[in-house]
């Protein structure tokens, strides 16, 4: 599957990782250019590429960028993507940490993924946000492994989050429905799922357990 992934940081450059070496075409993009990306690509065989490039001809693009990066993305960034294009949302709102404050997320109310839909202009599925970036190298295990972990996945295009959820699992990993976009709070930061290292019974749990009400670490 060609698979294009732009964020090439913890959570990104690992999954280039992965889904290179499980024979997946694979182009990386990160913001300072390609020229920096090229010990990515010799370690992974992946592409390195323009931002304005990655996701073209993808089946699956992955953003992988803090939120207040979201805004500078280029316009029309999916428009050479295959049709039906999943995209997954792997970022987190930290308003002290980094992002400074969003008053659509902190006024409105409305989920980090929806503010990241309106920006790229095109459904989310909310994935790996509260996933430990070293865990997709070394914690993935075979389907049925007692120790295999789960992660939540959001999203409200069924057929997208049906191919996510798949190739999480061929990544090594369970998942769980953690409903649409709206219902994403559930696995924000200051969630009980959020950095959960669990099986989809424990993920399920944690996702049924969490308030909508920010925690005060990640507020504005």
């Amino acid at each position: 599957m060609k698979i294009g992934i732009i964020g090439a940081g913890n959570i990104g450059g690992n999954l280039t990782r992965r889904l290179t070496a499980l024979g997946h075409d694979v182009s990386v993009a990160n913001s300072r250019g390609p020229h920096t990306l090229t010990d990515l690509a010799e370690e992974t065989g992946a592409r390195p590429v323009p931002v304005e490039e990655a996701a073209r001809g993808a089946e699956v693009v992955v953003v992988a960028v803090p939120v207040k990066a979201v805004p500078d993305l280029p316009s029309g960034l999916l428009d050479g993507a295959a049709d039906g294009v999943a995209v997954i949302d792997t970022g987190n709102y930290y308003p002290k940490q980094r992002d400074g404050r969003i008053a659509e997320i902190e006024d409105e109310g409305i989920t980090e993924s929806r503010w990241t839909e309106r920006r790229i202009g095109h459904p989310v599925i909310k994935a790996f946000n509260g996933t430990f970036a070293q865990d997709i190298l070394d914690r993935h295990r075979p389907a049925g492994a007692p120790d295999r972990l789960a992660l939540p996945v959001a999203g409200d295009d069924e057929a997208a989050k049906r191919r996510v959820r798949d190739l999480i699992d061929e990544l090594g990993f369970d998942t769980v429905d953690a409903g649409g976009t709206d219902d994403s709070w559930r696995q924000q930061p200051g969630t009980p799922v959020y950095g959960l290292r669990g099986d989809a019974e424990a993920v399920t749990e944690a996702l049924a357990k969490a308030s909508p009400e920010r925690t005060p670490d990640f507020r504005a």
